[in-house]
């Protein structure tokens, strides 16, 4: 035996110090290898909405309804199990209304309710072995579930042994509380591990409360979309990614998630737009939706929103300028104005500018901030790098994701592999180095982290200014697009301006070969693996499909945000992955939580099978049963070296 593996021996013989606690464990991880694989969950491009996100997380993207169905086929009413889903994803809400309308049989109807989710419960506990049930026990109820859920042999009348532990939760006045109780522990066991496939951020009014939700969630990981790296940038410190978060903010009419939800004092800006912008046209920045205006708020939005975007055309461009491997000199536009004309040269050929009134642009040094511009950044920098909310929020971003992920045979990433029209990775260079396919993934999120960690000024501002280029840059896999034609959308009305032409992976992602390579490139075998993708919008209204390459690739952006249900017909897709195979859930639009809690409407959910398993897996043909065995292997040699004499049991 190599002295390297003697250490590691004995050094796990201190948890398992005898022949009997090791062949136990080995024994129990044996048993887990062969229950079913646990429930996995997809969604991306949230956006913001986390009232429907929030919904779906509580409903298990139908899944809750479908083990009412299942446990209690016929003998409910639609409208009694109608009446059980809406508890169990607001029972706190639910229970508000019951004290009301159940006044005279509210004994009865705990009763009957408390029955019903021991019943649930015990559905969707089946797949777990006692232990892992044990760990998701809420803390002042777990022995009274454990004993509600689990069948007792040796207890000869059952139904008087459960009837009587029910009768005393009820008798004690501890109903309202195990109901609860009940009802999150369905929730949490129907979703063994979500994966949110980017941008939680922009358009939609609440990304800092699903950031809540899922800084507290049981199993989690992240890949980043644009719209969350650039909030990661502007916590990280970098400028431009400031300067756009608050225009897009502003845009959007979503300045509140900045100001109430994340507590970012933005009345410097305000102060500034009131002298610089008061007499300014601002009539190219309309804000698109969002909040309700009062008095001159609107007008002041519109202010904050073209001094934000100046800002942000100054900053990107001495961003650029910094970085000439960037390859983005074509962005540089502020220099190309000329102000007696009113037009801009794009591309070679000149356009007229709707807007020429910018009343902080040096014509002679376009790209310098004003001393007041400089003081503005310097301070609204200083607010997001000290927002403690912000912060907590993007340290969990950077420990719990990152470019993309490879979990259980899927290759998870937001937007795309960066290729040329022959499906050749391109090559990116970032200071001196050459990167593609997935070198240049673990490339850009290695400078991502020293953006928002390093502690050199020169290791930071590389890193800041690469969290920029992630945003917006014309090979950065999550943008995924030639150019951000920011700038000619707000000041030309020539269409042709504004076009974003895709990487040409969205032209060849349908072609088996061009995915079997991307596979290849991420060390998946491509026989039984499968892309998941987001970031852009699935047309379903228009007879698109989110499947693509026979079922190697799947899109799974559906329009979670209400921006583009319009545009996809639908309110979003889950990706639900178990043991019986992949199925993909199309959500219809989601009213609001008062209307599920008053109305007990649900969302409605169209499921399609992607793909059934031959047979059913088990943990076994996880990454989790990769480690297992592993650990069983290990276990196996300990109990080789106590039988061999080579290491000594300590009894206790």
């Amino acid at each position: 035996m190599e002295e390297m593996e003697l250490r590691y021996l004995k050094t796990l013989s201190k948890q398992y110090p005898d022949i009997a606690s090791a062949s136990t464990e080995i024994i129990n991880l044996q048993a887990i290898l062969n229950l079913p694989r646990g429930t996995e969950h997809f969604m991306t491009d949230i956006h913001g909405e986390y009232e429907q996100f929030n919904h779906v997380l509580k409903n298990g993207s139908g899944a809750v309804r479908r083990k009412i169905d299942e446990e209690f086929g016929n003998t409910l009413s639609n409208k009694d199990k109608k009446s059980l889903a809406t508890l169990i994803y607001y029972p706190k809400e639910k229970l508000e209304i019951v004290k009301k309308t159940e006044a005279e049989n509210l004994e009865d109807w705990y009763k009957i309710t408390l029955y019903r989710l021991v019943q649930i419960t015990k559905r969707v506990a089946s797949k777990y072995t006692r232990s892992k049930v044990r760990k998701a026990l809420p803390t002042d109820f777990g022995y009274v579930i454990e004993e509600l859920i689990t069948e007792k042999a040796e207890v000869q009348n059952k139904e008087a042994y459960y009837n009587e532990i029910i009768h005393t939760i009820i008798r004690i006045g501890s109903a309202p509380d195990f109901i609860v109780a009940l009802s999150k522990l369905i929730q949490r066991l129907v979703i063994d591990h979500l994966h949110i496939v980017g941008d939680i951020y922009d358009r939609g009014p609440g990304p800092h409360v699903i950031m809540h939700t899922l800084r507290h969630y049981h199993s989690v990981d992240i890949q980043w979309g644009n719209h969350d790296i650039v909030w990661m940038g502007a916590a990280a410190g970098s400028l431009p990614c400031i300067a756009n978060v608050i225009r897009m903010s502003a845009r959007y009419g979503n300045l509140d998630t900045l100001e109430e939800g994340y507590g970012i004092n933005l009345i410097p800006l305000v102060t500034f737009v009131m002298d610089k912008y008061a007499d300014t046209d601002c009539s190219a920045f309309k804000i698109k939706e969002g909040q309700e205006y009062y008095g001159n708020e609107l007008d002041m939005t519109m202010r904050m929103h073209k001094a934000m975007a100046i800002l942000q055309f100054k900053l990107e461009g001495q961003t650029i300028m910094r970085n000439p491997e960037f390859q983005m000199e074509d962005r540089l536009l502020l220099d190309k104005i000329d102000y007696e004309k009113k037009t801009v040269m794009v591309y070679g050929k000149e356009y007229p500018m709707k807007d020429t009134d910018f009343p902080t642009v040096d014509p002679k040094d376009p790209y310098k901030l004003t001393e007041e511009e400089a003081t503005l950044m310097d301070r609204l920098r200083q607010a997001f790098m000290r927002c403690d909310r912000l912060q907590k929020d993007v340290r969990f971003l950077f420990s719990n994701g990152g470019m993309y992920k490879v979990y259980n045979s899927n290759l998870l990433y937001h937007g795309c592999v960066p290729m040329d029209e022959n499906g050749e990775f391109i090559k990116v260079k970032l200071f001196g180095k050459e990167y593609s396919g997935r070198a240049l993934y673990d490339a850009l999120d290695s400078y991502a982290r020293r953006g928002f960690h390093a502690r050199k000024p020169e290791d930071k501002q590389r890193g800041e200014d690469v969290l920029w280029y992630i945003w917006t840059g014309p090979n950065s896999p999550v943008f995924g697009k030639d150019k951000m034609t920011t700038f000619e959308r707000y000041f030309i009305a020539d269409k042709d301006t504004h076009v974003e032409r895709k990487n040409a992976y969205y032209r060849l992602y349908d072609e088996e070969e061009i995915v079997d390579r991307i596979l290849t490139e991420f060390g998946l075998d491509p026989t039984c693996s499968h892309i998941v993708n987001g970031h852009v919008p699935v047309e379903r209204k228009k007879g698109e499909s989110p499947v693509k390459c026979n079922g190697k690739l799947l899109v799974i952006d559906g329009g979670f945000s209400k921006a583009y249900q319009a545009k996809t017909g639908i309110a979003g897709y889950t990706l639900v992955v178990n043991s019986h195979g992949m199925r993909l859930v199309s959500h219809e639009p989601f009213e609001s939580t008062d209307d599920a809690i008053l109305k007990e409407s649900d969302i409605f959910s169209d499921s399609v099978i992607v793909e059934t398993a031959a047979e059913r897996q088990c943990v076994a043909d996880t990454d989790v049963g990769i480690t297992l065995r592993e650990n069983i292997a290990l276990l196996e040699k300990l109990l080789d070296a106590y039988r061999e004499g080579i290491l000594v049991e300590k009894n206790h």
